[in-house]
């Protein structure tokens, strides 16, 4: 099938039907549950609409470790259902639905006590077990001392005893998000974002629709539905509260970060998980950096912007230096990026010990609530929600089969993979760029060539971020639903954490490029230019600041875009 781009003139027409027709199923969210809500809806052959209050993937869903894993810390707590469940699902991305977006990629887990091998190789041995055959090239490896300090040039050896490699799958999550939103639309889903849900819309104390506001015109509509689904994530209190008060359970935040040194900083040719004392240590391969996480900490402040501290950074660098010979300090930081994990309250103080499950509830006639879980099991969670919500339509509906829904950009990705040497030469491109594209867009990547045809120039690179092409920027603004430079350089690519400028060289260079596809003037054109630029500066003052509370002074110190374009909150 044809992929539906999720173009300006799109979102125009998504807007004008979403006030004018009754859906079966309007999802609340543009995260990962939200989209995969919407997929699994519009295959099951019903009216669907999904509204974002600002862009796909902008909260948590762009916001993670960026791996679909079974989850080590799972097992240890002897939660194998939850495991097993992950691991299918990594099976599913890996081999079936989104082989262009998910890749395996090996990990060690340093050995540094003499009980280790035994503990861990037992632990890691019955995840190997439970994964087994499930879109991993192999199963898990003993390495000694010696291969370990082969594998892993930059351990410390003082400190390393040995490791054991197994495997994991990485995802852009971001772009895995926007793609399932992209394949949401290609099954006649109204998709939505900068759309902000502001009420409920209730007729006989049954909710049957809400009204929104668009952000970028300012425009209010409503928007009627047989039943609504609330995936929200950390929102879905401030989204319960619209219909008067809470639900059966509660949301708590818990703050993740990481951070991105550039690749010649650890040498390794594997990734590195490792135990802390207050979470899991990720070292993580990410195209020309590493990217290292995580911390897993209470937050009670600004839900859209969380704030990275200076202690956070300590932290994480500490962390990671347990184990370097050379030691990393913050001259070596690239990028910085925090989010929340939206976990299910419960009456542990310590938000590592709340449950990454999920749950769904009904607190009200045709409205249903998803909250919890973890980015891995995402189409579980989406399936969940809509079959509680499609329990409301009193119809016979098909049941869930996103698990054979391949997404947007899967379908033909393999012979293209396979012939990247024949595209490389038809478009004239080096053959490490073509395989750049491919991991990002899959078999769409014949949509980029093709502007690069119509114009030769798009092919060359970002001066300020020159492992992006200038058609990726293009294609983001007519295909992949980006309104903003923020959404370009923060998302869509990640150019916001890779470059040490965080992307203020390519800001301009971007909003040129794209003001005509989304019909920007000189003025908004340098509107955008500067609300990214304080952006950025605001994260920077964040990062300096010795705690939650300083930092999140200075983060909230910059304006959303949105805020600013619509005047509005």
């Amino acid at each position: 099938m044809n992929s539906t781009s999720l173009s300006p003139q799109h979102r125009s027409q998504a807007l004008a039907r979403l006030a004018e027709e009754e859906l079966d199923v309007l999802v609340i969210g543009g995260g990962v549950v939200g989209a995969g809500a919407a997929l699994d809806a519009a295959t099951r052959g019903l009216r669907v609409g999904l509204v974002e209050a600002r862009d796909y993937a902008s909260g948590t869903s762009s916001r993670s470790s960026k791996l679909f894993h079974g989850g080590l810390r799972y097992l240890e707590q002897l939660n194998f259902a939850l495991v097993f469940e992950a691991l299918r699902e990594r099976d599913l991305m890996l081999s079936t639905l989104c082989p262009h977006l998910v890749r395996p990629v090996p990990f060690i887990y340093p050995l540094e006590k003499p009980i280790d091998r035994a503990y861990v190789g037992l632990g890691i041995g019955v995840y190997d077990v439970m994964g087994a055959g499930r879109g991993v090239p192999s199963h898990l490896k003993h390495l000694s001392r010696r291969k370990t300090t082969e594998s892993f040039p930059s351990g410390k050896r003082s400190a390393i005893r040995g490791a054991i490699r197994f495997y994991e799958g990485q995802v852009d999550d971001a772009r895995h998000t926007m793609m399932l939103a992209r394949t949401a639309a290609d099954y006649g889903a109204l998709c939505v974002n900068s759309t902000r849900v502001t009420g409920f819309l209730r007729e006989a104390g049954r909710v049957v629709g809400v009204v929104a506001t668009d952000l970028e015109s300012g425009a209010e509509l409503r928007i009627r539905a047989r039943e609504v689904i609330n995936a929200a994530g950390v929102w879905t209190d401030e989204i319960q509260e619209m219909v008067g008060g809470r639900g059966q359970f509660q949301v708590r935040a818990s703050k993740g970060i990481h951070v991105v040194v550039p690749r010649d900083r650890i040498n390794s040719a594997t990734g590195i998980i490792t135990r802390t004392e207050k979470s899991l240590l990720f070292v993580i391969p990410w195209g020309s950096h590493w990217v290292l996480g995580t911390t897993d900490t209470d937050w009670d402040l600004d839900l859209a912007h969380p704030a990275a501290s200076r202690s956070d950074i300590d932290y994480v660098l500490g962390q990671a230096n347990r184990l370097l010979a050379d030691p990393l300090t913050h001259d070596d930081v690239v990028g910085v990026y925090a989010g929340l994990r939206p976990l299910l309250a419960g009456e542990s103080e310590s938000t590592s010990k709340l449950s990454r499950e999920h749950a769904v509830s009904t607190p009200v006639r045709g409205l249903t609530m998803i909250a919890g879980g973890k980015y891995t099991t995402y189409r579980v969670m989406a399936k969940d929600a809509v079959d509680a919500a499609v329990a409301g339509l009193e119809r016979v509906v098909s049941p869930s089969c996103t698990e054979r829904v391949l997404l947007a950009g899967a379908d033909g990705y393999l012979g293209d993979w396979n012939a990247r040497h024949l595209i490389a030469e038809r478009s004239s491109l080096h053959v490490s760029r073509v395989e750049h594209l491919l991991g990002r867009y899959g078999s769409l990547t014949s949509e980029l060539l093709e502007l690069v045809e119509q114009r030769p120039e798009l092919a060359e690179p970002l001066a300020g971020a020159p492992e992006y092409l200038r058609v990726e920027a293009c294609y983001a603004a007519s295909h992949e639903g980006a309104q903003h430079l923020d959404d370009i350089l923060t998302r869509r690519t990640r150019i916001s954490i890779e470059v040490p400028d965080r992307g203020l060289v390519a800001a301009t260079e971007v909003a040129e490029l794209v003001a005509p596809i989304l019909g920007w003037d000189e003025e908004q054109v340098a509107r955008e230019v500067e609300h990214y630029r304080a952006r950025v500066q605001a994260e920077r003052d964040s990062q300096t600041q010795p705690d939650d509370h300083t930092a999140d002074a200075a983060r909230i110190g910059a304006p959303d875009v949105r805020v600013g374009v619509s005047g509005r909150a």
